[in-house]
């Protein structure tokens, strides 16, 4: 198939074809995700309290220890991260 503009000037032309932008890289941000153990949402780091859902009782968190694997001395009920 034949272009109609094409006027016989062949090799003239600019060189800048596609592939010239900038690219999606996964930059480096001035902000890095905490990962685990990080920030202050609840369930985050340390320290805080294992509280129950049912009557509200509370204990300290034990490092290495799910909230949700201990059971409420009082009712049973397995306890939440405050």
């Amino acid at each position: 198939m034949l272009n109609r503009n094409f006027r016989g000037r062949g090799g003239q032309g600019g060189g800048q074809g596609r592939g010239q932008g900038q690219g999606q890289g996964q930059g480096g941000g001035a902000v890095q995700g905490r990962g685990r153990g990080g920030g202050n949402k609840p369930g985050s780091g340390p320290g805080g309290n294992c509280v129950c859902p049912k009557c509200g009782h509370k204990e300290s968190h034990v490092v290495g220890q799910r909230c949700l694997d201990q059971t409420c001395p009082k009712c049973g009920t397995k306890m939440i991260r405050e």
